[in-house]
């Protein structure tokens, strides 16, 4: 069984366990003052791209909890943060996304195309709520005559105050279907962002704790790094799911209420 007392850093999704689109979810200001009272490292790592690293700092400043910049890790950076490593024919690219994964693009030194531009070696794509016929198009062309084909995240579907609503993987199935491409995930499942996150910590996977709330993604992504996991039920997977699920996490608890317990009981 794990021991909260053995958990050196918390590695925690956002989306469904933070919050649900702008609605802080119950626990969250007295989970954040467990970790610092505990001195546990924690990275907030989210398969959500479409905004930076300081936006989500503010979000959270405004449900009254202080993280650093250094403390965020999303899909759009861990991509751009892999991309900018290889080498290509040219540093042109078309994103589909928000200002998460277009600042990180352009900050590791990629040129952004204007829709209906092509030559890209690279089309990356991230949640885009601004998504048009003309994006799609821009996008499938730059594919079709080439160009590299990479998403930021799978996720079929996002937790909303609304309810459960279309994600960037239903983006992905689109241009799929256009191309006939299949895109390379650089977010979870992929084991990537977690294996980044942890060299950003200087930490080995026994120490670390991933929480997540999607079994397809979150926890499944730290069964490939090797990592313990968390499930809490606050966001999309059920606990019926566990008994198809693709991974099975370390422990199920209810939400960050029933995780803070758990911490502070160690």
């Amino acid at each position: 069984m794990l021991a909260s007392a053995d958990v050196q850093a918390l590695i925690v999704d956002m989306d469904g366990v933070l919050w649900e689109g702008n609605r802080a979810l119950p626990g969250l200001v007295p989970f954040f003052e467990s970790i610092r009272r505990r001195g546990l490292k924690v990275v907030l790592a989210t398969n959500n791209a479409s905004q930076t690293p300081a936006q989500y700092v503010a979000k959270l400043a405004g449900f009254g909890v202080d993280v650093a910049e250094a403390e965020v890790m999303t899909s759009a950076v861990a991509t751009a943060e892999v991309l900018s490593a290889r080498p290509w024919p040219s540093r042109k690219a078309f994103v589909l996304g928000g200002d998460g994964i277009r600042r990180a693009m352009e900050n590791a030194g990629f040129e952004l195309l204007g829709l209906y531009e092509t030559g890209a070696a690279v089309v990356v794509v991230g949640m885009d709520r601004g998504l048009s016929w003309d994006k799609l198009a821009t996008a499938t062309l730059n594919l079709r005559a080439g160009a590299t084909f990479v998403g930021t995240n799978p996720d079929l579907t996002v937790p909303s105050e609304h309810g459960t609503t279309h994600g960037n993987g239903a983006i992905l199935a689109a241009l799929t279907a256009a191309t006939g491409l299949t895109p390379e995930i650089i977010g979870k499942p992929e084991p990537t962002m977690y294996q980044l996150t942890l060299a950003h910590l200087g930490i080995t996977p026994a120490t670390a704790l991933a929480v997540g709330d999607r079994l397809d993604t979150d926890i499944l992504g730290a069964v490939r790094a090797g990592m313990a996991s968390v499930l809490v039920l606050s966001g999309v997977s059920t606990r019926a799911d566990l008994a198809t699920g693709p991974a099975q996490p370390s422990l199920v608890m209810t939400d960050i209420r029933e995780l803070t317990d758990w911490l502070n009981a160690g």
